[in-house]
């Protein structure tokens, strides 16, 4: 024991709401949907040669890291490398563009310089509401790709301006996220499947 509260107890309190808010999703219909779309949308885009560019903050930026990963070297077994980019992961552009310009423009500069038409931006948040991602999603419909955000339910804004909008039925963020990384394996699990296991 530790304190006046049995830390066994509390770890199965966590272990149970998780599964709990991942159990609620397979009754929303309108999400699996979504998943869906979101899932063709990418299997559309690399067989057209396209690209994902994947964006997120704290937390929701090693999540698209991780999801740039799993597309480019594998998910569950050997293929051709599939074009994703983390818009995370350069440190001299994300402090260059929020030094000379601001921090709302750190994935927005990005998506304006490799984005094309065709592209697929996909936004992680917790909160839908992060200025740097809206501008990046601003910028990428001027660009004519098509946008996905993975958000929790707090974020009409994103939810508003993405194309497919995946929205976690959670306020906490800890299970928001632990719903968002399980929902982004299953697309890459379905992409990779679709794309390669038919060959």
């Amino acid at each position: 024991m530790i304190g006046d509260y049995n830390m066994k107890e509390k770890i199965k309190k966590q272990i149970k709401e998780s599964a709990e808010l991942k159990l609620k999703l397979l009754e929303a219909s309108s999400l699996l949907s979504d998943i869906e779309k979101a899932s063709i949308a990418i299997i559309k885009a690399f067989r057209c040669h396209h690209k994902l560019l994947i964006a997120g903050n704290g937390g929701s930026a090693a999540d698209a890291q991780h999801i740039a990963a799993e597309f480019v070297n594998k998910f569950n077994f050997d293929r051709r490398g599939l074009p994703a980019i983390a818009l995370t992961t350069d440190t001299s552009i994300l402090t260059s563009v929020g030094n000379d310009s601001s921090f709302q423009r750190i994935f927005a500069r990005q998506v304006s310089a490799i984005g094309n038409e065709g592209d697929i931006l996909m936004v992680i948040s917790t909160s839908g509401k992060s200025s740097n991602l809206i501008e990046a999603v601003k910028e990428a419909q001027d660009k004519r790709m098509l946008t996905i955000g993975i958000i929790g339910s707090t974020g009409e804004t994103m939810k508003g301006l993405c194309n497919i909008c995946i929205v976690i039925p959670s306020e906490e963020t800890p299970r928001i996220q632990e719903a968002q990384i399980m929902i982004e394996h299953i697309i890459c699990s379905i992409v990779e499947e679709e794309l390669f296991s038919h060959k």
